[in-house]
């Protein structure tokens, strides 16, 4: 049985992100103990790392650093290469640098800027929530079976950009392009909710839990 370790750094979407975990793997009969832990040991042994957010950029990195897990999932994903997968500020968090409420250092582990969304129609509103259809700009294993224009849930004042664009796995539109997904060898995010993206969030979930970069 692998382990998932559910970072537990304060995060709001906490359990509905370990509820979703269970669900994808009943779903798709996978033996997956989802473990939600801010026990370094634990996280550094992970057979795959999930790292929840919901939130400000400032706050959710200020709460990971009070863990003391950074070392250790650093120590699993690039140490031993397990999957990765941030959603949402979890997501935001893989940046480099967050500018909300000032420069906030990222993980850093994909390069580029958390800024916030400028939509190009005035009556679009900020925050950006609910369903939105997302684009692929190429193909992943974590999407494997979701069509292009799957509809997920979206929650977001900002967004990723990476410096490399070849980084970006899937966009939204929200007066304009913004990044939903992103890839690098064993470590992925998304922008989106998809423990609350019903039947297309789940099928990503279970293809985390059956990914191998």
């Amino acid at each position: 049985m692998q382990t998932v370790a559910l970072i537990d750094y304060g995060s709001g979407n906490l359990r509905s992100a370990e509820k979703a975990l269970r669900e994808a793997a009943r779903r798709r009969a996978l033996d997956a103990d989802i473990v939600v832990t801010a026990d370094p040991d634990l996280v550094a042994k992970a057979d795959r790392v999930f790292l929840p957010g919901v939130g400000a950029f400032a706050s959710c990195r200020a709460g990971l650093d009070a863990t003391g897990v950074y070392e250790a999932m650093n120590q699993a994903v690039h140490g031993r290469g397990v999957p990765f997968m941030g959603i949402c500020v979890g997501h935001q968090l893989l940046a480099t640098e967050g500018l909300e409420f000032g420069v906030t250092p990222g993980l850093d582990w994909i390069q580029g800027q958390v800024t916030r969304l400028e939509p190009n129609d005035p009556s679009l509103t900020i925050p950006h929530m609910g369903w939105n259809a997302i684009s692929f700009t190429r193909a992943h294993a974590l999407f494997a079976g979701i069509e292009d224009g799957a509809h997920m849930y979206f929650a977001n004042s900002f967004a990723l950009t990476p410096s490399d664009m070849e980084d970006v796995v899937a966009t939204a539109d929200h007066g304009g392009p913004f990044t939903a997904a992103v890839a690098r060898d064993n470590v992925a995010g998304v922008q989106f909710h998809p423990e609350k993206s019903q039947a297309s969030g789940l099928a990503l979930l279970a293809n985390f839990l059956e990914w191998r970069p």
